[in-house]
């Protein structure tokens, strides 16, 4: 079996899948190393199950409330058994497509723990992988914290909350971020009673706070509960469920714990630091270029991409960071990834979708901005869809959009226009000119920068 390559990719994820693929199309001979199956986290045991089971809980709030669109409907309950068919059958069809489109494109694919053994070198087993280049893409794990057992039954990883066999009558969240509350939003269209915990002073509190409070607003009519600026001081087990003390001396109990917290960087005993790879609370410290600085023996670099790189643990991050590194491996020296440019979405109801800087760090960075909120109430298709929310823009006073922040039904399939505003630094006039298709909600975005632009038609000046 050959063991020299132009590039050997350490992990089989979004980030490392995507090098593999551009630097194979690219004539770059390539060995993809992947301890437990191609597509990584995100699409086993994160983005796709995730918003599949979100889809399902969509289904069932539409059941719930056809009465309200003239359809006779009720809902007898959640299938958890036919819910996990759906969601394992579009992944598994996913999972079939991808290991077909790495076999296509001559990628080496080889199973097993793999390390870093040299600079130039990845050891799985036995055998030794030797590239030119090596990009690390290792991915992340669910993080728990001190004092804080998983077990797995009671208190769960997002990992096992995919896979629970039944709703539970109740649930606490602790951490009130993307994971948190999407499981919370699921397990309540579900039928369960969720509280959530966050240590921070609003939920989604990376969101600009607009957002933030609307959630919470929006939270608030679904019977959500939740507990901001709390913090756990003690998780005990008890029979049936979990009793958890919180900050203030307050006690709550459910069935479950779902410990949100964020993910760490795969990183330990890998290899890495004996390599002389630096690392700062795990993560691998990279230049703009994802290079490592470490070099190998024929010249080439050690380039880190993904979950493992300080900044916004998300799938589309790490495949752009994949394909950067193919490219600058490949000499066409690409331009380098603008984070802040990076689309943000949480797939709860209603959802939130945003690019760019919030109205906070805006004004820190910028000094004098401008902002305009454009309420949904104001867009035909929203009506149709009974959805609430808004379009928040954010300006650098007399320049360029620098935030773009919705909330409401499907606002991920408008960040996409989103992103290609602020990436292009538009001005308000330049997307005024623009036609929005009627009836859409993607028209919320045309009238809001109608508005910004001086020239109001559906919200008072």
């Amino acid at each position: 079996m050959d063991s020299t390559f132009d590039v050997v990719v350490l992990g089989a994820g979004s980030g490392g899948y995507a090098c593999a693929l551009r630097a194979a199309e690219l004539g770059l001979t390539v060995a993809l190393v992947e301890r437990a199956k191609v597509g990584g986290t995100c699409l086993h045991l994160g983005c796709i199950p995730t918003k599949a089971l979100l889809h399902a809980a969509e289904v069932a709030d539409t059941v719930r409330d056809a009465g309200e669109f003239g359809v006779g409907a009720s809902l007898a309950g959640i299938d958890m058994a036919g819910v996990h068919r759906y969601k394992d059958a579009v992944v598994a069809k996913l999972f079939k497509g991808l290991t077909g489109l790495v076999a296509s494109r001559g990628i080496t694919l080889v199973e097993g723990e793999g390390r870093l053994f040299a600079p130039d070198t990845v050891a799985v087993g036995d055998r030794l992988l030797t590239g030119r280049h090596v990009v690390l893409a290792s991915g992340s794990y669910a993080k728990t914290l001190p004092g804080i057992t998983i077990d797995g039954q009671y208190v769960l990883t997002s990992e096992h909350a995919l896979g629970l066999d039944r709703v539970p009558t109740s649930a606490l969240v602790l951490g009130g971020g993307v994971i948190g509350c999407e499981f919370a939003s699921v397990w309540r269209s579900f039928g369960a009673e969720v509280t959530i915990i966050e240590a921070l002073p609003h939920l989604v509190p990376n969101e600009d706070q607009a957002i933030s409070l609307a959630l919470e607003r929006s939270f608030r009519r679904r019977r959500i509960g939740f507990r901001v600026a709390a913090r756990v001081e003690q998780v005990t087990v008890i029979d049936g469920g979990v009793r958890v003390s919180i900050s203030g001396g307050d006690t709550l109990e459910a069935e479950v714990l779902l410990v949100a917290v964020g993910r760490g960087p795969c990183t330990d005993g890998l290899g890495y630091a004996e390599q002389g790879v630096t690392l700062e609370h795990g993560f691998v410290v990279t230049d703009e270029r994802l290079a490592t600085g470490l070099t190998t023996a024929s010249g080439g670099h050690v380039y880190a991409v993904g979950d493992i790189v300080p900044g916004l643990q998300l799938a589309h991050r790490g495949f752009q960071q994949g394909i950067f590194v193919a490219e600058e491996i490949a000499g066409l020296d690409p331009n380098p990834i603008d984070e802040a440019g990076i689309p943000r979405i949480t797939y709860c109801d209603p959802e939130i979708a945003s690019v760019g800087l919030t109205e906070t760090t805006a004004r820190d960075r910028l000094g004098k901005i401008e902002t305009l909120t454009y309420d949904l109430g104001g867009n035909g298709k929203s009506q149709i869809l009974k959805t609430q929310g808004f379009v928040k823009l954010v300006r650098q006073s007399e320049g360029p959009v620098v935030g773009i922040h919705i909330i409401g039904a499907r606002a991920g399939e408008l960040i996409g226009e989103a992103q290609l505003i602020y990436g292009w630094e538009a001005f308000p006039d330049d997307i005024a000119s623009l036609v929005h298709a009627h009836p859409t909600q993607n028209e919320a975005l045309g009238e809001a920068f109608l508005a910004l632009a001086g020239k109001p038609l559906h919200i008072h000046a």
